[in-house]
C-alpha cells in the first residue's frame, strides 16, 4: 500500500485528495486553512484524514503541494531584506520600468513601491556586449567590496541582475562565489538562473521578487519536509509551479517565485484531467473558492501559457498557465461604495473569522451567508456536518444590507449573488469574447467549493448549454496535484532570423537546451521511458515587439525544417491576429524546452452503472429567483451512478460542495462519475 495525496491550501480550506496505488481507494479530507502558518493545516489534516479513514500516513509515499505562501507574503510585504547588485547604470531601472501607467485612464494611480530602497542598490563597473562578448571585465576588489557592504547591511537575501547576463553568466557566477564567501548565510538569486532570456526590467523586477521570497519560503520549506518527516517519514514532497508541473522542495527554496500562482496552476490541472475523462476538449474552468475566483479557456485539452504576468503589481516573466482571477469567491463582503452602489468583493472575510454564519466571529455580509439564507447551502453545515452553519447570524448581517435597499433579506441576498455572478461572467468574457472566442461553443467546468453553485447562472448568462461538474469539485485541485508531472522549461535568448543559414544555428541552440533537459531528468532521477520533452520557438516578424509560441514536431529538433516553420508561424499569427504576411522576414527570439518527468497517476474514479431512479434524502424550500422559494428535492452525490438522471428543481450535496439543479434543467451522471447538466435558456 501507497497513499499518494494531494493538498492545495486555499483561503478558507485546505482540501486533501488521497489514492492508494495498490487498492484504487480515493478519500477526500478538508479542514479549515490556518494563514498564519499553513503547515500546520497541511500537518494536521494528514492526521485528521487518517483518524477518520483510518489510512496509515506512515505509508505516504508523496506529497504534492500547491501553496499560496509566496503570493501571500508578496501581498502582504513579509519578504526578506534585499539587496540588489547591478550592472553601472542600471542602479534605478528598477522605478524607471516601462514607463507606462498601471492603470491608463486613472493618472492617479501608482505602481508599488519598489521592494528595495535605493540605498540598497548596488552598481557595479562591468560589461557584457548583446553577442554575450566582454567589453568591461569584473574587478576582483570591487566584487570583494560590494560582498563586504551585503554582509555589512545584514542582507537577507541578495538579487544579482548584470546586462545580458542571460548570454554570459561569468560576472553573475563570479559574484555569488564572492558572496558564498563573505556573506554564506545570504540567500543568492541570479537572473541567469531565476529567468535567462532578454528584456531587462522584467527579467530584473523576477529576480528581485525571487529573492524577496527566498527567506520566507526557505523557513516555510523547512517546517513543512520537518512535520512530514515525523508523520511520514517516507513521503517525497513535491511543490506545483505556476506553469502546471511540480518540483522538487529545493528547487521550491531556491526558485520560490515559480509558485507565485501555484493554487489555480493545480485547478487547471484537475480541470483537464476531468475534461479528458468526461471527453470534453473545449471547456472553460471556474474555480471558485472562499476568496477569489479564477478562470480559464482551454482548448483540445490545453490551457494556454503566458510569459509575461503581474503579481500585485510587480511584472513577473516565467511561464505560467493563462488564468484570470477576480475577486469572487464564498467569502467576499457586501458593501456600499460612494456612489451608494453595492457591490461584492474584492475583499474577503477569509478564513478567519470567515463569513457570519461560521459563527467565528464574522459579522460582514458574505456570498455564502446569502447562499445559506436562500436555502441552497444545507443548515446542516459545510464539511458532511462537521462545520455548521448558522441561517440567524447569516439573516442578521444581511438584515443591514437589506434595510438600506428597502428589500426582504431573501431578496437582497439574491441580489448579491446576481453582483458576483457578474463579476465572474466579466472575467470569464476577458478570456473569451475579448479574444475572439465564442463561450456557447464550450462546456462550463465548475470547482471549487462554491463554483457548482453559482456555475448555472454564469453559463445562462453567456449563453453555455453544458456544464460538467467534476466527481470531487471542491478538492479538485488537490486532486490536480496528484495527476501532474515533474517539470522544468528550459529557455534560451539567441536572435535567429529565417535564412539559409538559420538551420544550423537552430539545431545548435536546441541541442544546447536538450542538454540541460538530460541533466535535469538525471538530477531527478527520472527513468528514461518517463522522460518527455516538448520544444517551441518564439518567433515574430523582424520589427515586432512581441512574439508568439510555435510549437516544434519532435523530429524537428534534431532537423529543423525552415519551411515548415515558417507555414506554421504564419498560422500561429492568423489565429492570434486575424492576418500574416508570407512575404515579410521572419525571426526566432527564444528557443524553449519543456521537460516533464512521468509520475504515476492514479486511476479514474469509477462506479457500477445505475440499477434504480435515485431516490432524493430530503426535500427544502430553495430561492432559485428572488422572491419564491420552490421545493427542491436534496441528493447525496455519494448515492449517484453512472446513468442516473436528475430534474430540476434539486440540490445535490456532497463533502466538498454543492450543485443546484435549476427548474426545467437536467442532470445526468456519466461514467467518470461527472455530473452532466444541461443548462435551459
Amino acid at each position: 500500500m501507497a497513499w499518494l495525496v494531494g493538498v492545495d491550501v486555499g483561503g478558507t480550506f485546505t482540501d486533501f485528495y488521497a489514492f492508494d496505488d495498490a487498492s484504487g481507494q480515493v478519500v477526500l479530507h478538508k479542514t479549515p486553512s490556518t494563514p498564519d502558518n499553513p503547515a500546520r493545516a497541511i500537518l494536521a489534516g494528514l492526521q485528521e484524514m487518517g483518524k477518520a479513514h483510518q489510512l496509515d500516513i506512515g505509508a505516504l509515499a508523496r506529497l504534492a503541494h500547491g501553496t499560496t505562501v509566496a503570493t501571500n507574503a508578496l501581498i502582504q510585504r513579509r519578504g526578506g531584506r534585499v539587496v540588489l547588485i547591478t550592472t553601472a547604470g542600471f542602479r534605478d531601472l528598477l522605478e524607471i520600468g516601462r514607463q507606462v501607467r498601471p492603470l491608463m485612464y486613472d493618472i492617479q494611480t501608482d505602481f508599488p513601491a519598489p521592494l528595495i530602497p535605493r540605498e540598497f542598490r548596488y552598481e557595479v563597473n562591468e560589461r557584457v556586449r548583446a553577442d554575450g562578448t566582454v567589453l568591461k571585465p569584473l574587478d576582483g576588489d570591487e566584487v570583494k567590496r560590494l560582498a563586504a557592504m551585503v554582509r555589512a547591511v545584514k542582507a537577507d537575501s541578495c538579487a544579482v541582475c548584470l546586462i545580458f547576463s542571460f548570454l554570459n553568466p561569468a560576472h553573475e557566477q563570479a559574484i555569488a562565489r564572492a558572496l558564498a564567501d563573505a556573506a554564506p548565510d545570504t540567500y543568492i538569486s541570479l537572473s541567469a538562473e531565476v529567468q535567462p532570456e532578454f528584456r531587462e526590467y522584467e527579467r530584473l523586477s523576477t529576480t528581485v521578487l525571487n529573492a524577496y521570497l527566498q527567506p520566507v519560503m526557505v523557513r516555510y520549506m523547512r517546517e513543512l519536509e520537518s512535520g512530514l518527516r515525523a508523520v511520514a517519514p517516507k513521503a517525497a514532497l513535491g511543490i506545483n509551479q505556476s506553469s502546471g508541473g511540480l518540483m522538487s522542495a529545493e528547487r521550491a527554496r531556491r526558485f520560490p517565485i515559480r509558485t507565485a500562482l501555484s493554487g489555480p496552476a493545480a485547478g487547471a490541472v484537475g480541470a483537464i484531467h476531468t475534461a479528458e475523462l468526461s471527453s470534453r476538449p473545449n471547456v472553460i474552468t471556474l474555480d471558485m473558492g472562499g476568496t477569489s475566483a479564477d478562470v480559464c479557456l482551454m482548448r483540445n485539452y490545453q490551457a494556454g501559457v503566458g510569459y509575461d504576468r503581474f503579481i500585485d503589481g510587480f511584472p513577473v516573466r516565467l511561464p505560467s498557465l493563462d488564468i484570470n482571477a477576480v475577486g469572487a469567491g464564498g467569502g467576499s463582503i457586501a458593501w456600499f461604495d460612494r456612489d451608494g452602489l453595492l457591490k461584492v468583493g474584492p475583499t474577503s472575510a477569509g478564513a478567519v473569522p470567515g463569513p457570519a454564519c461560521y459563527g467565528a466571529g464574522g459579522e460582514a455580509a458574505t456570498v455564502t451567508d446569502a447562499n445559506l439564507i436562500l436555502g441552497r447551502l444545507s443548515t446542516g453545515g459545510l464539511l458532511g456536518g462537521r462545520m455548521t452553519l448558522d441561517v440567524a447570524a447569516a439573516r442578521r448581517a444581511v438584515a443591514p444590507i437589506a434595510q438600506r435597499l428597502g428589500f426582504a433579506v431573501e431578496r437582497t441576498a439574491h441580489g448579491m449573488l446576481g453582483i458576483v455572478v457578474s463579476n465572474m461572467v466579466r472575467a470569464i468574457r476577458g478570456i473569451s469574447v475579448e479574444r475572439g472566442h465564442d463561450p456557447r461553443r464550450f462546456s462550463l467546468m465548475p470547482f471549487g467549493g462554491a463554483g457548482p453553485l453559482h456555475a448555472t447562472e454564469v453559463a445562462r448568462s453567456l449563453g453555455i448549454r453544458e456544464v460538467v461538474v467534476p466527481f470531487a469539485p471542491g478538492i479538485l485541485c488537490a486532486q490536480g496535484l496528484i495527476v501532474s508531472d515533474l517539470k522544468e522549461t528550459f529557455v534560451r535568448t539567441a536572435l535567429t532570423r529565417l535564412d539559409a543559414a538559420a538551420a544550423a544555428v537552430i539545431g545548435a541552440n536546441l541541442a544546447e537546451i536538450a542538454g540541460a533537459a538530460a541533466d535535469w531528468f538525471k538530477s531527478e532521477r527520472v527513468a528514461d521511458g518517463d522522460r518527455h520533452t516538448q520544444a517551441s520557438l518564439d518567433m515574430r516578424y523582424v520589427g515586432q515587439n512581441f512574439e508568439l509560441p510555435v510549437p516544434l514536431q519532435p523530429e524537428e529538433v534534431a532537423a529543423p525544417n525552415l519551411d515548415a516553420l515558417k507555414r506554421r508561424f504564419f498560422a500561429v499569427h492568423e489565429t492570434s491576429y486575424g492576418y500574416h504576411n508570407p512575404h515579410d522576414p521572419v525571426e526566432i527570439v527564444n528557443f524553449r524546452m519543456t521537460a516533464l518527468g512521468r509520475l504515476k497517476r492514479p486511476e479514474p474514479p469509477r462506479a457500477a452503472g445505475a440499477t434504480a431512479k435515485p431516490a432524493p434524502v430530503s426535500n427544502r424550500p430553495v430561492y432559485f429567483d428572488a422572491d419564491t422559494a420552490v421545493s427542491a428535492a436534496i441528493y447525496d452525490r455519494r448515492a449517484l451512478a453512472p446513468g442516473h438522471q436528475v430534474s430540476g428543481p434539486a440540490v445535490i450535496e456532497q463533502l466538498d460542495a454543492t450543485t443546484l439543479v435549476y427548474p426545467g434543467d437536467k442532470l445526468v451522471v456519466d461514467d467518470a462519475l461527472n455530473l452532466i447538466l444541461e443548462v435551459t435558456t
